[in-house]
């Protein structure tokens, strides 16, 4: 699938298979198919969850922040075959840091570099930034099905 960047959510939703409420991934905003991959998620201040993590002081889940990284290295890794209609499945996480606060209202930059890729199985260091800062950094590993 050849893209122009930025990519908007139409795209997105042609590379990956989730679908609203679970679509953590704005816009991508370059790509080197199968190496590295820059993406956003605009966190939206009506996202339901909000209402309940926590009220009087709503933070985006950090295994959200975790999934929109997911989802962003694995757009980049499906687009660097013919992968797309694949599913991703997320088998592992390790060095998980978080260091920031996502708030409503922030854009989350998604940054992934796949530092280890076969047929099946796919390796990513993973970063997500707010205004520059970094909130959370990990190293992921997904299945192909």
């Amino acid at each position: 699938m050849e893209l122009t960047y930025p990519a908007g959510r139409d795209a997105v939703l042609a590379i990956l298979p989730h679908r609203d409420p679970f679509v953590w991934v704005s816009r991508i905003l370059s790509c080197e198919p199968g190496v590295r991959i820059e993406a956003e998620f605009d966190v939206d201040p009506d996202l339901p969850l909000f209402a309940g993590h926590f009220p009087e002081h709503p933070v985006l889940p950090g295994v959200i922040v975790m999934e929109a990284l997911a989802q962003a290295a694995s757009c980049c890794v499906l687009l660097a075959g013919d992968d797309c209609g694949k599913v991703g499945f997320l088998t592992g996480i390790d060095k998980a840091k978080f260091r920031c606060q996502v708030r409503p209202g922030d854009t989350l930059r998604l940054e992934a570099r796949i530092v280890k890729s076969s047929s099946r199985m796919c390796v990513a260091e993973v970063e997500a930034l707010v205004d520059g800062r970094l909130a959370a950094s990990a190293v992921q590993k997904y299945v192909l099905a």
